[in-house]
């Protein structure tokens, strides 16, 4: 027999249901400032006709280099995390670094760490900076192939939390 989940347990599991399951935000008030810093990776495929294009590790195009502009544009993402996602705490970030490289597989890796010294994690400005980093690729390269595929964005790394993560 299969067990349901009664609303108290849906609320014990999910962190931004109340009680009664309403969406909430997560009281921080009494949790204690650590310095806390989350991975997220994007994996991007560009088809050949793209990675064609590619010389000295980046893409170039009349608005300029493809790979900088994913990276300020992933930063961007990160500082603005709280106004996208409802339930998140607006944070002011202590760093944000991004970095593309392209691997073996002409997929194009993005690694965006985001740190902060609070009350809560930064898991989620590490995921919006890698997302849009690789959307802001898929823009700037769509006119070359509409094959491009964000094939995943993932959490890689958190530290300084209730309990830290490391993907294998």
């Amino acid at each position: 027999m299969e067990a349901k989940n009664t609303l108290k347990d849906t609320a014990q599991t999910f962190s931004h249901l109340d009680k009664t399951g309403k969406a909430t935000m997560v009281d921080v008030s009494e949790k204690a400032v650590t310095k806390r810093s989350a991975t997220a990776r994007s994996i991007v495929h560009l088809p050949q006709e793209v990675m064609l294009q590619l010389v000295d590790g980046d893409l170039q195009t009349k608005k300029g280099s493809v790979f900088q502009t994913a990276v300020i544009a992933g930063i961007m993402a990160s500082k603005k995390t709280g106004e996208l996602i409802p339930l998140c705490h607006p944070l002011g970030l202590d760093n944000c670094h991004i970095n593309i490289s392209v691997d073996k597989n002409n997929e194009v890796v993005i690694d965006c760490t985001a740190t902060i010294t609070a009350k809560t994690g930064v898991e989620m400005e590490a995921l919006v900076g890698a997302s849009i980093a690789a959307l802001t690729i898929y823009d700037m390269c769509k006119a070359l192939s509409h094959d491009i595929v964000i094939r995943e964005t993932k959490l890689m790394e958190k530290t300084g939390g209730k309990r830290d993560f490391k993907r294998a």
